[in-house]
This record gives structure tokens, sequence and C-alpha cells, in this order.
């Protein structure tokens, strides 16, 4: 009797030991597949970022400044030729 308690109790240890362990497998593979989708976050941000840098040194140059008159206000420079493309 004593031998087959010691048998159960050590099977039961066994299994709960198993199943700790495949618990926590699982964890582990969720927090990798968090962890890979927080870095993908942070490169699209640094790209955004990088973006942003560049957009604000290009708001100092007369260049950007000439485009977006152009582009937007419909301004240009006196002398300048514009063609009207009438086919738009």
């Amino acid at each position: 009797m004593k031998k087959f308690l010691k048998y159960a109790f050590i099977v039961l240890i066994s299994i709960y030991v198993i199943h700790i362990f495949i618990t926590q497998q699982s964890t582990l593979n969720s927090y990798a597949t968090e962890s890979k989708q927080y870095e993908s976050q942070i490169e699209s941000a640094k790209e955004e970022q990088a973006e942003l840098n560049k957009t604000i040194q290009d708001l100092n140059s007369t260049d950007y400044v000439e485009e977006q008159a152009r582009e937007q206000l419909d301004m240009y420079l006196p002398n300048e030729r514009v063609y009207i493309d009438i086919n738009k």
C-alpha cells in the first residue's frame, strides 16, 4: 500500500510538473509573439519619425516653400512659364 501511494504521488507530481511546463511554454510563445509585434511597431514609429524629421528640415528650405506655393496655392514666380494641361 505504501508503495502504491508513493508511486501515485510521484505520478501526480510528474503530471503537475508537465502541466506547468506546457502552460509556461504557451505563455512564453504568446510573449514572443507580442514582442515581435512591439518590435514592428517600434520600427514603423522610427521610420515615421525619420520622415517627420526630414519634413521639419525641408520646411526651412526655399525649394520646399516654392513647391508648396505652386501646388497648393497656385502661386508662381514672376516671368515663370506655366503650362496648363487642358486634358485634365
